[in-house]
């Protein structure tokens, strides 16, 4: 098995992203800390193929260099004055997720590191 086709350990119905979506500027529904993704419900293949791509991101990082660069895209987008929605949606790791989940051949064809690029 390849690192490309490696996948996150889902956990549904879990208090997890309710929990954290009280620090965040957004209300979380699914989230993927590594090597898991927490949903508050059950996820829809969309969701699950998000925070797939979420994941292995964070296999190409190391998992910490995915959280710092997640960090400095959106400390950098607050930092210009942008609110925090808006800046949630700025970060490259997301604009890569969300540009892609409705593509049910995304992962198969993704070419790795291209979210840093942007």
């Amino acid at each position: 098995m390849s690192i490309k086709e490696l996948k996150p350990i889902m956990i549904e119905n879990s208090r997890v992203p309710v929990f954290l979506s009280k620090f965040a500027p957004i209300t979380i529904g699914a989230i993927a800390l590594f090597p898991f993704v927490f949903s508050v419900g059950k996820m829809s293949e969309d969701t699950k193929r998000h925070e797939t791509i979420h994941f292995q991101q964070q296999l190409e990082t190391g998992v910490l260099g995915f959280y710092l660069i997640y960090l400095w895209d959106y400390a950098k987008s607050i930092l210009k004055g942008v609110s925090g929605a808006q800046s949630y949606k700025n970060i490259r790791a997301e604009k890569e997720a969300h540009g892609n989940e409705h593509d049910k051949e995304y992962l198969s064809k993704r070419v790795r590191y291209a979210w840093l690029r942007r």
